[in-house]
């Protein structure tokens, strides 16, 4: 895994995200504007997206978590968002005020790993 400076104690998140399931192709730590602060691509897969449009999927998804806060009054907090597209599933998970941002192969039992992942974080 590739880290990025300034980790914050993500570094250690991520690799214990990684030994969860080898169907985890990505795990990174966002900040509240958008930047990797942590984490990567697991070692020897390549990304399906270039690094230009990492930054841009970094913005929007830091934005997006910033603006689900709208509704935790009606229906409580966002504890994780899982979108399972053509070819990937990504997960986010809100961690105020960063993200930790995961893609897994379409595989993965939807069932366990994310909440497997919260325990992690809630740890």
């Amino acid at each position: 895994m590739q880290d990025s400076q300034n980790g914050g104690g993500f570094d250690e998140l991520c690799d214990s995200v990684f030994q969860l399931d080898e169907k985890i192709r990505s795990v990174r730590a966002i900040n509240n504007k958008g930047k990797l602060v942590a984490g990567g691509m697991r070692k020897g897969l390549t990304a399906l997206e270039d690094a230009k449009k990492d930054e841009m999927l970094f913005m929007e998804l830091s934005l997006r978590v910033r603006m689900r806060h709208e509704f935790d009054t009606e229906f409580g907090p966002v504890e994780f968002s899982l979108s399972y597209r053509g070819k990937i599933v990504i997960m986010s998970f809100p961690m105020d005020p960063n993200v930790l941002f995961v893609t897994t192969e379409r595989q993965i039992d939807l069932n366990k790993i994310p909440f497997k992942i919260l325990e992690l974080i809630k740890k």
